[in-house]
């Protein structure tokens, strides 16, 4: 049955070599070392501890025991060095210490206290704020570096957001007040409802300016149409989808604008559906308005017939 178990057949076993010598011990057992005349081991580990031939110093954990001062054990007894001349140092300071307490006591004069030399310092509030100041130097720096921006090609945020304020309602006749007539009031302008202080930019929306039209009223309808003359009006019936996204888009601009901040609402008194449409300024526009007014009117009659019945 061996050959089942084993079908390369039985491996030669391994026997120690007849030839091979036995490392000599001494009288205690021990492996003789290499300083023992006529003693030569046949293992290289044998004298291995008698090559440690570094000078030994005491071991400051026990100072009755010798310790070498091998590459390994130099790290401990450099930090126990250390720590010894530390401990040295506060002693010493200690001392002084004392000797000025007795010289004060005995009415002598004497210089200013000296501060422990092996007190560790502590990081207050001042370096505190220095490291947030290089490291804030050092990230600025290296955004002009990488990306060519201080700021990594972000935008600030708008603090006026943040920041709460007292919204009012304005009336039309309010609004009007506040058209830049008076410099020293602010520059308001309106959209849809939503009104703006637009008052860093005097030159753009104040007198003699190419948007004065737009100050102190609502001219939402011209945001959209570019009808800047005749549709100088909150009044958005009748526009076409583009145009209502040209509006759309100037309500994102200045609610997301860094230099204009939001003030308030105006009311505006209702509109009577019956009252035509504002007239368009292009008359291709225009004639497409009024058909676009005609189907709206024709959708709400329908709608009061569906009513009555």
């Amino acid at each position: 049955m061996s050959w089942i178990l084993n079908p390369d057949g039985d491996k030669p076993m391994r026997r120690r070599p007849a030839d091979l010598k036995d490392v000599p011990k001494g009288a205690d057992g021990k492996p003789l070392g290499p300083e023992t005349p006529g003693s030569e081991p046949t293992s290289p580990w044998v004298d291995f501890p008698l090559k440690d031939d570094y000078p030994k110093v005491d071991d400051p954990v026990d100072p009755n025991r010798k310790v070498s001062t091998k590459q390994a054990n130099r790290p401990f007894l450099q930090y126990a060095q250390y720590r010894a001349e530390k401990e040295k140092a506060h002693a010493d300071w200690l001392k002084r210490k004392k000797e000025r307490e007795e010289k004060l006591a005995r009415g002598e004069d004497v210089g200013p206290e000296e501060p422990d030399p092996t007190e560790e310092p502590e990081v207050g509030c001042l370096g505190l704020l220095k490291f947030i100041l290089y490291a804030t130097l050092f990230i600025v720096l290296a955004g002009k570096f990488i990306t060519g921006s201080f700021l990594w090609e972000m935008e600030l945020p708008n603090v006026r957001q943040f920041i709460p304020t007292t919204q009012r309602l304005f009336t039309e006749s309010q609004l009007a007040q506040f058209d830049g007539s008076d410099p020293t009031k602010p520059l308001y302008i309106a959209i849809d409802g939503d009104v703006y202080d637009v008052s860093s930019n005097r030159a753009t929306y104040g007198p003699g300016g190419s948007y004065h039209m737009m100050a102190g009223r609502d001219a939402a309808r011209a945001y959209g149409t570019g009808c800047f003359k005749t549709h100088l009006t909150h009044d958005l019936r009748g526009l076409s989808e583009s145009e209502m996204r040209g509006v759309q888009h100037w309500k994102k601009f200045y609610a997301e604008s860094k230099k204009y901040h939001k003030v308030g609402r105006v009311s505006h008194p209702p509109i009577d559906p019956a009252s035509p449409y504002p007239e368009h300024c292009d008359p291709k526009k225009a004639q497409a308005a009024l058909e676009r007014e005609h189907k709206a009117r024709e959708d709400g009659a329908k709608d009061a017939k569906r009513e009555e019945l």
